[in-house]
């Protein structure tokens, strides 16, 4: 068994630290107006609550967080890519026994009963979800990262790129 401080070690040797952004706070309404209109259209109903904008490796991103009709809360990742809005993944915070059988089972193996302090589950435009561990003391960046796709779970080697 693997305790968490351990295997935090051990992932940040094989994901190295993420680059470094420039993160500016907007209101909703500082948000560019094709954004809102791309958000709204990939999350119908949505209350916009917060946003970000986010630089880093000459890339911008938006960071769109908002409550569903449902009262589930959730976070739109917005690429901008030649002044357009390309949604490129839907987050939302999880509890270990919401996240998939296979999902769980890979991190048990590693952590024991030892669990993350945070699990944000990261949809991609193409299915693929990408679960996020955060270890206790260390909130600005996972200290590993599951890619689940057709059923199965494999720990990452490099930081996803979103």
């Amino acid at each position: 068994m693997i305790a968490l401080p351990v295997l935090a070690a051990i992932i940040q040797v094989a994901l190295p630290q993420g680059p470094h952004t420039i993160i500016t706070p907007l209101t909703p309404a500082e948000l560019p107006p094709a954004l809102t209109a791309r958000v709204l259209a990939a999350s119908p109903g949505l209350t916009i609550t917060g946003a970000e904008r986010k630089e880093r490796e000459d890339r911008i991103y938006f960071d769109v967080a908002g409550q569903r009709p449902d009262g589930a809360e959730i976070e739109l990742d917005v690429q901008q890519i030649d002044g357009d809005f390309d949604i490129v993944e839907i987050q939302r915070d999880l509890a270990f026994d919401d996240m998939p059988e296979p999902v769980r089972a890979l991190t048990t193996s590693a952590l024991g009963q030892n669990r993350p302090a945070r699990i944000i589950e990261s949809v991609q435009k193409d299915g693929v979800a990408i679960f996020e561990l955060f270890a206790h003391g260390q909130p600005a960046e996972p200290s590993a990262e599951i890619r689940f796709e057709d059923g199965e779970a494999r720990f990452l080697t490099e930081r996803w790129p979103h």
